[in-house]
């Protein structure tokens, strides 16, 4: 017996959707943050660090950098972990590993789930790199996490 592909995307989102809570568990979000200004560097302009050791490190309190084309979906937190470095001033090198974390928002334009990325931050010397959860559907303060610093121009 042969299934479509037709089939089972269907299943897999109806999986998604009812693995999803009805109350988001994040909680930082703020959709009236002011908008990210982008440098000539294709980084965005970061002024604040965090005090909060949870920011970036913990899926509820995720760096929400919110995009406005699905299409490049990874472009804004690309503008972000270009902008970061490591303790010490270090070139920062990162990489996406997975999706996760499914949660409802009405600001996906394909429907009412959102995902949060998850991306590791390395740089050279000894270390465990860092894992950030970036939240690309909603918007809140953007700031340094802990242990990471701006890179320098």
């Amino acid at each position: 017996m042969r299934i479509s592909n037709g089939i089972i995307l269907a299943l897999a989102t109806a999986t998604v959707i009812s693995c999803v809570s009805t109350k988001s568990t994040i909680r930082n979000i703020d959709n009236n943050a002011p908008d990210m200004v982008l440098l000539k560097d294709n980084t965005f302009e970061i002024k604040e660090y965090s005090n909060d050791p949870k920011y970036g490190y913990d899926k509820d309190y995720p760096i929400n950098v919110f995009y406005l084309d699905i299409k490049n979906d990874t472009i804004n937190a690309e503008r972000y972990l270009n902008a970061l470095a490591g303790p010490n001033g270090e070139k920062l090198r990162f990489r996406k590993l997975e999706d996760c974390c499914p949660y409802p928002t009405k600001r996906n334009e394909i429907g009412g789930v959102g995902m949060l990325q998850v991306y590791e931050a390395d740089w050279d010397g000894p270390h465990k790199p860092a894992k950030l959860y970036i939240n690309i559907y909603d918007k809140g303060e953007v700031k340094v996490p802990v242990g990471l610093t701006l890179r320098r121009k």
